[in-house]
């Protein structure tokens, strides 16, 4: 099963996509696409961190998700991604010059490898196409390349749940 959870920032995604991992039943492993860039991120991510159980596992990757995915993905295994406009905030802000095809590798590579999967996998991401359009073109860019893998990851899961203030509502599969 592939699920997607979105919603605002402070919405409940996490937490939610958290209690969804723990009625799995199965073994959880965390994937955490953020990069502690200053001591903010770094005190968001200690509390996060601190909230999820001990024995759950945890994988770090800011770029190659389709890898860390595969490497970590099993039959009865559940895994969390948290999240993935971070993760396409890492793919696009990446200085290198070769950053477009870093960016379109990545995206296909995660695209191609999602539906294959055994297990349960837990998609987290910020829904942010509900505002105004931002003026920057880096911005603008974000906020279409967050809404175009959300429509394609739409097609391709299971199970789609919007968060807001907290309160689950489900836009695709069944409720729980």
């Amino acid at each position: 099963m592939i699920e997607l959870i979105l919603g605002g920032a402070r919405s409940g995604k996490s937490a939610f996509a958290e209690r969804r991992a723990l009625e799995s039943g199965f073994p959880v492993t965390f994937i955490a696409t953020a990069v502690a860039q200053d001591a903010e991120m770094a005190a968001r991510i200690a509390a996060h961190r601190a909230r999820r159980p001990k024995e759950w596992g945890l994988v770090e990757e800011p770029l190659a998700l389709a890898a860390a995915l595969r490497q970590a993905a099993g039959p009865e295994k559940c895994i969390i991604v948290d999240c993935l406009t971070l993760w396409l905030t890492n793919l696009l802000d990446n200085p290198d010059p070769a950053n477009e095809t870093l960016f379109q590798r990545e995206r296909a590579a995660f695209m191609e490898t999602l539906p294959g999967l055994p297990g349960h996998i837990v998609l987290v991401s910020n829904e942010v196409g509900m505002g105004i359009v931002p003026m920057g073109e880096l911005s603008r860019r974000f906020q279409d390349e967050a809404g175009w893998l959300h429509q394609d990851l739409g097609r391709v899961c299971d199970r789609v749940t919007l968060m807001m203030a907290g309160m689950p509502l489900t836009v695709k599969g069944t409720g729980g």
